[in-house]
């Protein structure tokens, strides 16, 4: 035990670290309000130009926070320090295991041969490490539909019987019935018949691949810290094919582990949890971790759909450490393959995030944890925010252009209202926030030239893919921020959401489809840009990049989920990814077991269970 104790983790700097960087960000916000202010002043401040100053205050701001963290990512990995402990980065020390953990992968009604596939890769791989005695594996089904739970029993029938003798007495697969509580209901299942038996769960989603390096450093880095609840990593897309699915795999890959760095230097032992690839002390999330229902009716009430949050505040609250780790590799997920399916899947994350904002006066969160809440509902509302902040400015240029040859308002004026437009001003804060929203891309590109560049395939190939991802990212904004900005007002609105099963195989979206989504948008752009160019073409031109990205925004989700582009792509050497350029085995292994079909059980019996020892889950106050 004695070389475990010497990992536990310590925060220097923690009375610092947090106050320095909120004043930053702050000092960085109230410069830009100040800039924005003197702009919109110029001619006389109207009651419209507060409103959109406010507007501005809280969506710059946001800008804000984002880039800080990533410049805190970006020092902190040039200088190779680790962002809770601020030593040298160090790899976990491979100390021996005595504790038991469950894999559990709850599932709803998903690709079964995908699971399957992605499952037994995962165990394979702790196999071959020689650890998986430490392990026990479940499948937790809750699917409806029993065409697809029917193949579960025979796909986990045919799998026990692939699986050697020392791995098939480990695994076991169970369906509920009914369906309560959707995965928080599942998992809480788990946790109150088998969960006293292990000290710790990892908890995987449907498309969850984990290397065996990185379960192992999970369950070290737990018992080095027994007051560690929670231990979230970095899960990096894979396996997509489209163009669309490529861009998000590449831009996770680039800059994910740069912006999770900064975000764990400033919230330390408080971090978040994103629902999966993540270690979990079982003691501690069944004793705090029994959720709520909200007070109403959805989609405002009712079952917390975004629990991830929660349940990590809750073990926070409780006094245990939550920890994000961005410099654990092998951790991986798959994300939906187009530009409709990628919103579906935020549509019922907007709802759960802004189900948070009714959290923020929970009793005893800590600070960073309602940050958590406050900032996940941001990110979505800061859309709508943009959006209001581009059409009340349309009317006030409009407003000022039908003005601008009256200059004696008044009957017995002596002197004539000139018009002042601070034209530098405003290219100069056009250029703060362009930067602030760009610079953060640069440094991850900085830091794979100089730390990752064979991983990633050479120093072209990260340059030709940053470019492009950047000039797609810019073209795609408006209608992302379209599509949340109607998400957030259909939930005010309450329209509540489904929560069905994510599709996230390649998938090319028809003509028809892609047109019947974006219509509306493309009409409204049209006519906004028109009326703009008609009355104030000045300001048509600073609208141009938003217009153009909702006009073209059809042949955008069409074209943007082609196979066919994909694979030119990666031909052309643009989006490849570490684990494609140099073969990932456990990622090798899911393509394997997808390629190969084998005929399945007709009639499979249910598995056995292993024996129960039940507990209560507690329900928690909020």
């Amino acid at each position: 035990m004695q070389p475990a104790a010497r990992q536990q983790i310590f925060f220097p700097g923690a009375l610092w670290r947090r106050p320095v960087f909120f004043t930053l960000a702050i000092l960085s916000t109230l410069g830009g309000t100040l800039l924005m202010l003197d702009i919109l002043r110029a001619n006389s401040l109207t009651v419209l130009e507060v409103v959109i100053l406010l507007l501005f205050v809280v969506t710059f701001g946001w800008i804000v926070v984002s880039f800080w963290s990533a410049l805190a990512g970006f020092l902190l990995q040039w200088l190779r320090r680790d962002p809770l402990t601020l030593a040298p980065q160090a790899p976990v020390p491979a100390t021996p295991i005595h504790t038991r953990t469950a894999l559990v992968m709850p599932v709803y009604n998903e690709d079964t041969r995908r699971v399957i596939a992605g499952f037994e890769a995962t165990l394979r791989d702790l196999e071959g490490a020689g650890e998986a005695r430490h392990f026990d594996f479940f499948l937790l089904s809750d699917s409806t539909d029993e065409q697809v739970a029917g193949a579960e029993r025979a796909a986990w029938q045919a799998l026990c019987k692939r699986l050697p003798e020392s791995l098939r007495e480990r695994v076991f697969y169970r369906r509920r019935t009914r369906n309560v509580g959707r995965k928080v209901g599942n998992l809480k299942d788990f946790c109150e018949r088998w969960g006293s038996q292990y000290e710790h769960m990892i908890v995987l989603d449907a498309d969850s691949v984990m290397r065996a390096d990185c379960l192992l450093d999970l369950v070290r880095l737990m018992q080095a810290n027994p007051r560690c609840g929670l231990i979230q990593t970095v899960p990096i897309p894979v396996r997509s094919t489209t163009f669309f699915g490529r861009f998000v795999q590449f831009a996770a890959a680039l800059y994910s582990p740069m912006l999770a760095t900064g975000m764990s230097f400033w919230q330390m032992d408080a971090a978040n949890y994103w629902g999966h690839n993540a270690i979990i002390r079982t003691r501690a999330f069944v004793e705090h971790c029994g959720l709520p229902s909200l007070p109403g009716k959805p989609p405002l009430g009712g079952d917390i759909l975004s629990h991830d949050f929660v349940e990590a505040a809750m073990l926070r609250r409780a006094g245990w450490q939550v920890l994000l780790r961005a410099d654990l590799g092998g951790s991986y997920e798959e994300v939906p393959s187009n530009m409709l399916d990628y919103a579906k899947r935020d549509r019922r994350w907007v709802q759960g995030n802004i189900q948070h904002l009714g959290l923020l006066n929970a009793a005893g969160l800590h600070p960073v944890s309602r940050l958590h809440f406050l900032f996940g509902a941001v990110a979505y509302i800061a859309s709508l925010l943009w959006l209001l902040m581009l059409v009340l400015s349309t009317v006030d240029a409009v407003f000022r252009a039908l003005q601008s040859e009256i200059y004696f308002a008044n009957a017995y004026q002596l002197f004539p209202d000139w018009p002042i437009v601070r034209i530098g001003l405003i290219i100069s804060l056009v250029v703060i926030t362009v930067a602030l929203l760009l610079l953060p891309k640069v440094l991850g590109v900085l830091i794979a030239l100089r730390d990752r560049r064979r991983a990633f395939g050479g120093a072209w190939r990260i340059l030709c893919g940053a470019l492009v991802e950047m000039l797609f990212a810019i073209l795609i904004a408006p209608l992302m921020m379209v599509f949340h900005a109607w998400f957030v007002i259909s939930i005010l609105l309450g329209r509540n959401v489904s929560w069905d099963t994510q599709v996230r195989e390649g998938r090319p979206v028809p003509w028809g489809e892609a047109l019947r989504r974006t219509l509306a948008g493309t009409l409204v752009a049209l006519v906004w840009g028109a009326f703009t160019w008609w009355v104030a073409p000045v300001f048509f031109w600073w609208l141009t990049p938003i217009l153009a990205g909702l006009v073209l925004a059809a042949p955008i989700v069409r074209y943007s989920s082609s196979l066919t582009l994909g694979r030119v792509m990666r031909r052309l050497g643009v989006f490849v990814t570490p684990d494609e350029a140099s073969a990932e085995p456990v990622l090798q292994a899911v393509a394997a077991r997808l390629a190969d079909d084998p005929a399945l059980p007709q009639h499979a019996p249910l598995p056995a269970l292993p024996p129960e020892q039940p507990v209560r889950m507690p329900i928690q106050t909020l």
